[in-house]
């Protein structure tokens, strides 16, 4: 009788009995973005799995977390437990989870899959082919779980359209436009390791223990689900640095290169999450810098000890990301609540215990600075006065954020910074030695940048109105706005019974031209 073989023995069998030489096309032609970028590999069979998963196991495991998952969620929804939420106020996280992760697991099921093509490597291909179908499994399970609240809620009825279109979420597409449209080595150095290794931790960590305090299960269910998946693509990660690492020497400098690129691009990214966890949670059990200190400075120190040994250093400018986590969250809710009539979203200012919790957790920076901000705003709308920017803001031409942020490392933290480039007599603006350094090594394709607030100066985002640009984007009058007197505040009070109609008080947002 034969005997069984084990896991290992079988993945060997899967990652090099599956493979074979071509030989009426040149390797090199079949496999033609492998070499442009300037990636050496000499021996592909080196690469190592350190999961070893084959496809039979894979499928066995991946049907047991969903059972449990959708046993969840289905329990979650006949018992109506939206209802315990801490406040409706919560659901504005899962809309910019909605709108703006959820298509990012997508596009990373796209580009995993083109990667397992372009990769001659078979350990390489499928690992790659199962981390696209985990993409897509995580883009599915959180779109069931979260269309639970778009019953209820607004904002959560068109992501992907909006994805496309909306000037905030051009922050996260941009980040993978930009992995996208580089080659295959850059792509996976990009995603499985700067975002996925390094950052993935402080979006899937915190904000789904935040779930749990503010009574989102359902959340917190399908955010546990994707984790044990988030832990083999940080095992990817790492395995293709250190892979690359150890074909050859010449690796070094462009690996070295896109992760100091990419970290700045991802950290920029992450300014969307850190709002999200220090302003949008009414019960928050970690800041955003807590967050940072545990899951960046020690945890990424850690890991570029040992790194250290291939050459590599810790990612370029992450001294002032670390300094910077002060101040970031308050920084990006500054241009939110400038904006919030042109987001499907709604937002408030902090209450008094919310700005003593900040206070707290930002004792060096949050009374000094931002504490009399919130509280001129405040009083500006008791007055009638509540402050919009009824103008389109300068946008960094890297990381398409407004330009919102100060001189951290200069010692001057309210001093907005501008960096300013020239490329073939034309000036483009960043924010910050991270974002400039990155359109400077590659000018020619930052040009290019789907910039919105320039495209909607073009006529090319549905008219010259807010409202024009607001119904391109397929968003509804009750999607944004301040969350006071909203329509979500509404039908929250009524489904607690604390009001009698779930209609809306008058909206204060403007509809006026920009």
């Amino acid at each position: 009788m034969a005997k069984k073989l084990n896991m290992r023995k079988r993945y060997e069998l899967l990652t090099r009995g599956l493979g074979w030489e071509p030989t009426y096309q040149p390797k090199e032609k079949v496999f033609a973005q492998e070499a442009y970028e300037g990636i050496k590999i000499t021996d592909w069979s080196k690469w190592e799995d350190p999961f070893r998963l084959t496809a039979d196991a894979y499928w066995k495991y991946q049907a047991e977390k969903d059972k449990k998952l959708y046993a969840v969620m289905d329990s979650f929804a006949q018992n109506n437990a939206h209802l315990n939420l801490a406040d409706a106020s919560y659901v504005n996280a899962l809309k910019l989870f909605i709108q703006g992760v959820s298509p990012l697991e997508y596009a990373a099921h796209r580009n995993f899959a083109r990667l397992a093509r372009q990769f001659s490597g078979e350990g390489a291909q499928i690992a790659c082919q199962m981390q696209s179908i985990d993409e897509l499994r995580h883009a599915q399970t959180q779109i069931h779980t979260i269309s639970h609240y778009n019953k209820h809620f607004h904002g959560m009825h068109d992501p992907f359209h909006m994805f496309d279109r909306v000037w905030y979420l051009s922050v996260p597409k941009s980040y993978f436009d930009d992995a996208s449209a580089a080659g295959p080595f850059e792509f996976i150095t990009s995603v499985s390791f700067s975002f996925e290794y390094l950052l993935t931790n402080l979006l899937f960590v915190p904000f789904m223990s935040g779930a749990a305090y503010n009574g989102d299960m359902a959340t917190v269910t399908f955010g546990f689900s994707a984790q044990s998946d988030e832990s083999r693509h940080m095992t990817l990660g790492l395995e293709i640095i250190k892979f690359l690492l150890e074909q050859h020497e010449d690796n070094l400098p462009i690996v070295q290169g896109w992760i100091d690129k990419h970290f700045w691009r991802a950290y920029r990214l992450l300014g969307l999450v850190a709002m999200m966890q220090d302003y949008f949670l009414p019960e928050s059990p970690m800041s955003w810098k807590e967050g940072w200190q545990i899951y960046f400075v020690e945890n990424a120190g850690a890991l570029f000890n040992d790194l250290a040994r291939y050459g590599l250093r810790m990612p370029k400018y992450h001294e002032i990301a670390t300094a910077e986590a002060d101040h970031i969250s308050h920084q990006v809710f500054g241009i939110f609540y400038n904006y919030i009539h042109a987001a499907a979203f709604n937002l408030g200012l902090p209450s008094e215990a919310k700005m003593n919790w900040l206070s707290e957790k930002y004792p060096d920076t949050f009374d000094k600075y931002y504490r009399p901000r919130m509280e001129m705003w405040a009083e500006m709308a008791k007055e009638g006065k509540r402050f919009f920017n009824m103008g389109l803001p300068q946008l960094c031409q890297v990381c398409q954020i407004p330009m919102g942020f100060t001189e951290i490392a200069k010692g001057e933290p309210m001093q907005v910074a501008y960096r300013v480039s020239e490329f073939r007599g034309d000036k483009f603006h960043t924010c910050s030695d991270g974002c400039k350094d990155i359109f400077d090594h590659e000018p020619e394709k930052y040009v290019n940048a789907w910039l919105p607030v320039h495209q909607i100066f073009q006529g090319n985002c549905g008219g010259a109105t807010v409202p024009d640009v607001l119904a391109w984007y397929h968003f509804h009058p009750e999607d944004g706005g301040d969350y006071a007197g909203s329509a979500d505040e509404a039908r929250w009070k009524a489904m607690k019974g604390t009001a009698a109609s779930s209609t809306a008080a008058a909206k204060t947002a403007p509809a006026d031209a920009a």
